[in-house]
């Protein structure tokens, strides 16, 4: 199964069992690797306002997606169990949306010794990533800016 697939199945699981926002907005993932992750979800009816662009809620479901799917996917390799948690969000709204939305964290190798670093000392590891939001099909400039931090923790025995 190709890497894309997988982690949508697991963004849709997630979506369902854990966060219904994440499963009501459907982000499907566009391409994947070690250090980058990319995420795009679709402007339609349930995703866009009064100004037929997209709702700033969805767009911040788009970031934590991004970043926390990018962190998950490095969990999951560590087969230890780690607790992630946001510890705070910082948005840039720039221009408004008003096509698909590409989601991408390029934060990925950062996110590996994250984890890798949480894994050992067993202490809480911070880290900002940055998610930068697009319309592609309109222009390349960013319509957000995104600074998540993540907070993971091995889970005591």
């Amino acid at each position: 199964m190709k890497p894309e697939t997988k982690i949508n199945w697991q963004i849709l699981l997630f979506g369902l069992t854990k966060v219904p926002l994440i499963f009501y907005c459907r982000p499907k993932v566009v391409s994947i690797s070690d250090s980058k992750l990319e995420i795009k979800i679709k402007l339609n009816r349930r995703t866009k306002n009064h100004l037929n662009s997209m709702y700033f809620g969805v767009l911040a479901v788009g970031a934590d997606v991004t970043g926390g799917f990018l962190a998950m996917n490095y969990i999951q390799a560590s087969k230890s169990k780690i607790n992630l948690i946001f510890k705070d969000f910082h948005a840039d709204f720039l221009k408004r949306a008003e096509d698909d939305v590409h989601f991408v964290c390029e934060d990925g190798i950062a996110i590996q010794n994250l984890v890798r670093d949480a894994e050992e000392t067993g202490e809480r590891q911070n880290l900002s990533v940055q998610i930068v939001a697009t319309v592609p099909k309109i222009s390349d400039e960013p319509v957000a800016k995104f600074i998540l931090t993540l907070s993971i923790k091995k889970k005591s025995k």
